[in-house]
């Protein structure tokens, strides 16, 4: 990030994102370094263990469910706060194509992401007269570590050719670039986005589309 913004100010804070009081400390430690907050990616999750949802035990549920669910919320609680008084504000949660169509063996993740469309939607209703827009982005098969993760569960050391039956279904045919997705997140937290409130935009090449 450096290299590609010298110009930037960064200032890095970790965080248990299931965590209220930590997610409080970061939001107000951004507060007292730069005054305000203008936008806002809320994109911690993790998959979990792929299963069947009966094979599912409840604290591997719970535990997906803290972290992509409960963590956007905390986040989103702690921002909109401050947003909805400042009168202004973009928050941009990652949501998955698991949280627009149902994806096997990923309940867990699947509720959970449907779960971030559902606060996605009903908080653009709420804020949208207070100057904050709250959208959605859903991404498909991008190439990243939590994906690199899921394709070794499902193949082992074979995890690259199951990437490549993995993508078939997209009409692309290829995985998506992390730069992509932050293309589609910098357009929505930016002035030229200021009209597009309560969308779920999918970003995974098409796939979304195919019967």
């Amino acid at each position: 990030m450096e290299e590609a913004a010298p110009e930037a100010e960064l200032q890095l804070v970790t965080a248990d994102v299931t965590d209220e009081a930590q997610v409080q400390a970061y939001v107000d430690r951004h507060r007292e370094a730069y005054g305000s907050i203008d936008g806002f990616f809320n994109n911690a999750g993790i998959e979990g263990r792929q299963n069947l949802t009966e094979d599912f035990t409840n604290a591997e549920f719970q535990k997906v469910l803290a972290v992509n669910l409960t963590g956007v919320f905390l986040g989103m609680e702690k921002v909109l706060a401050v947003m909805a008084e400042q009168g202004s504000g973009s928050i941009v949660n990652c949501a998955s194509v698991g949280g627009i169509r149902g994806v096997g063996n990923q309940s867990g993740y699947a509720a959970a992401k449907h779960g971030v469309v559902g606060l996605t939607r009903n908080s653009a209703v709420e804020y949208g007269t207070k100057g904050v827009v709250i959208n959605a982005i859903a991404p498909g098969a991008i190439m990243t570590a939590m994906v690199e993760g899921s394709l070794r569960q499902m193949g082992g050391d074979d995890w690259e050719k199951v990437g490549e039956e993995f993508v078939k279904p997209n009409p692309m045919q290829r995985f998506g670039k992390p730069e992509e997705v932050a293309a589609l997140v910098c357009f929505l937290l930016g002035n030229e986005a200021g009209f597009v409130d309560g969308t779920v935009i999918p970003i995974d090449g098409g796939q979304h589309i195919k019967y």
